[in-house]
């Protein structure tokens, strides 16, 4: 939900006016998007979850479960994620905003007639594409090696990094919806599990198995953040196990290192279905 490849978001058509909602869609939380995963496994008529797994904005979702529907989920795996975010965090997805937002083709979100704000979300794509890499994942894949194409100095994409992140950008603004953009990101800034409440208490009455995944290189959501979770998870009493996969791609190994957690995820989901505690492989 607040995406434009859901269920309803600021580029679907407002009933009322026939017109895309734009920025009079309503601010969505986490805490919306499980709640409309919760209805639609009631009109499913599924009483519980065999798990509940999901990296980054999806591991926010899985801690989200822990918290609002504890008695619906056998076991939960939050991978690459926070149960808050910081200010750092906050700050990047601001920039990323302020760039769509400062693109002239924006129009205060009421783009749908009209170009749309293509450079500002193209900006905004590669700032975040920043964050996902790591200093050695950058320094493996392009060096300071130059484009071959690459014109007369004009400050132009010279070096393959660069004309590595215009690509993304480019890329990007093809599937994606800038307002959308503008609403995910914002809900996760917004996103804080503990909301004042104590680390020992928000998985308090957890009866899953928990398995929490996070990545060495991972600089956006660093591996401290996935042991809190888990701080959180054996104050509460829950049986919580805790891997840090060795990987150099940063924040981006929960999409990469497909093989290792492949393994992690079905060694745990065999100790689940066996009735034993969870084991880190």
């Amino acid at each position: 939900m607040g995406g434009c490849k859901g269920s309803t978001g600021p580029s679907s058509i407002n009933p009322k006016n026939g017109k895309p909602y734009g920025i009079d869609f309503p601010l969505i939380t986490i805490g919306d998007i499980v709640n409309a995963q919760r209805h639609l496994i009631d009109h499913l008529g599924i009483n519980k979850l065999l798990l509940v797994v999901g990296g980054s904005m999806g591991g926010m979702q899985v801690l989200q479960w822990m918290t609002t529907y504890p008695k619906r989920i056998r076991s939960a795996i939050p991978i690459a994620t926070t149960l808050k975010h910081t200010p750092q965090q906050i700050a990047f997805n601001e920039v990323g905003r302020q760039a769509i937002m400062a693109d002239p083709d924006w129009h205060s979100g009421n783009y749908y007639d009209h170009s749309i704000p293509a450079k500002g979300l193209a900006i905004a794509r590669m700032i975040g594409h920043i964050t996902y890499m790591s200093d050695v994942s950058m320094a493996e894949k392009f060096g300071r090696r130059f484009r071959s194409d690459r014109a007369p100095f004009k400050f132009g994409a010279d070096f393959e990094v660069e004309g590595y992140l215009h690509n993304r950008g480019d890329t990007f603004v093809r599937r994606f919806d800038a307002n959308s953009y503008l609403y995910i990101t914002k809900a996760i800034d917004y996103f804080n599990i503990l909301n004042g409440h104590s680390l020992s208490s928000i998985f308090r009455g957890l009866s899953a198995k928990v398995l929490v995944i996070a990545f060495k290189s991972d600089w956006l959501y660093p591996t401290y953040q996935s042991q809190e979770i888990v701080k959180a998870c054996k104050l509460s009493g829950v049986d919580a196990s805790y891997c840090e996969v060795n990987s150099t791609y940063g924040h981006d190994a929960f999409l990469l290192e497909t093989e290792q957690e492949s393994q992690l995820i079905g060694n745990f989901l065999n100790s689940v279905c066996n009735g034993k505690g969870a084991q880190t492989p």
